[in-house]
C-alpha cells in the first residue's frame, strides 16, 4: 500500500549547487544524489552519496532526518567515490562510513567493481536481485535491475518516483563503451525491463544533462531518442 504523500521525504540535490559548492569538478559533472525516506521515523538513505559527505550530512540533519543506509545505482566514482580518471579524488561511500554505521545497497554484479573502486569492504556492503525491497521506515524502495551502462546497475521506484542512475537520462542514455558496458543490455533494459512502467511515473536521472531535472516517463518516451528505435538492428546501426 502506498504512503500518504505528505509521508515519504524526497529530495533531489545537484552537485555544485546544492551542495560541493566549491568543487568545480562536481559542478562540471553535475550529478544529482537523492535523499529518499520517511517524515514519521525521520529515517533516510541517500542514493549516489559523493562528492561531499560532510555537506550531504549536514543537509539530512537540517531536515530533521537519520541517515540510515546508502544506495549505490553503479560503480562509477561520480556516484560513490573514487579515482575518477585522474580528474579527481571524489568522496564517497568509503568516507560515508567513516562517519555513519550503515550498510551500502548495490546490486550483486556491481559488488566487485565497488569494491575494488572505493576500497570498501564485502561486509560494508547489502547486495541485491531485481524486485528486492529496501524499506526506509514504512517507505518502500524497489530495485529494478538494468544493465547496460555497466553490469549491476540499478534503478530505485519509490512510489511513482523511478531514480535511474546513469541508465537513462531526460535525453539519451548511460553510455555503453566504458568498462563493463554492454550495448545490448542497454537496448533491452530500456525497452523491455522499464516497460513497465507507467507513463506518470516521473523520471529522475544521475545527472542534469537537459534544461529540466525531471520528467515523466509518458514525456520521456515522445522526446528522447533513444526510444525511436525499431529495434536491436536500428539500435546496433545507430550506434555504429
Amino acid at each position: 500500500m502506498s504512503q500518504p504523500p505528505d509521508r515519504l521525504y524526497f529530495r533531489q540535490l545537484l552537485a555544485g549547487r546544492d551542495f560541493a559548492k566549491r568543487d568545480p569538478v562536481a559542478a562540471q559533472m553535475v550529478n544529482f544524489i537523492y535523499l529518499i525516506g520517511d517524515r514519521e521515523t525521520k529515517e533516510c538513505v541517500a542514493v549516489d552519496p559523493a562528492w561531499s559527505i560532510d555537506d550531504l550530512l549536514a543537509l539530512v540533519e537540517r531536515d530533521g532526518m537519520r541517515l540510515t543506509g546508502a544506495l549505490a545505482t553503479h560503480w562509477h566514482p561520480d556516484h560513490v567515490g573514487g579515482d575518477l580518471m585522474g580528474m579527481a579524488q571524489v568522496e564517497g561511500i568509503r568516507e560515508l562510513l567513516e562517519r555513519v554505521g550503515l550498510k551500502v545497497h548495490c546490486q550483486k554484479d556491481e559488488a566487485e567493481w565497488i569494491r575494488k573502486w572505493t576500497g570498501v569492504s564485502e561486509g560494508d556492503l547489502a547486495l541485491h536481485a531485481s524486485g528486492d525491497r529496501i524499506e526506509v521506515g514504512a517507505i518502500p524502495i524497489h530495485c529494478v535491475h538494468t544493465p547496460g551502462h555497466t553490469p549491476g546497475s540499478q534503478c530505485f521506484l519509490v512510489e511513482n518516483r523511478l531514480v535511474a542512475g546513469d541508465t537513462l537520462f531526460l535525453e539519451g542514455c548511460g553510455r555503453t563503451d566504458l568498462p563493463g558496458g554492454n550495448s545490448e543490455e542497454m537496448y533491452r533494459t530500456l525497452h523491455e525491463r522499464l516497460a513497465f512502467l507507467p507513463d506518470d511515473t516521473l523520471l529522475y536521472p544521475g545527472h542534469r544533462y537537459s534544461a529540466e531535472s525531471s520528467a515523466t516517463m509518458g514525456e520521456t518516451r515522445q522526446s528522447n531518442y533513444v526510444f525511436q528505435m525499431r529495434g536491436l538492428a536500428d539500435w546496433k546501426r545507430f550506434l555504429g
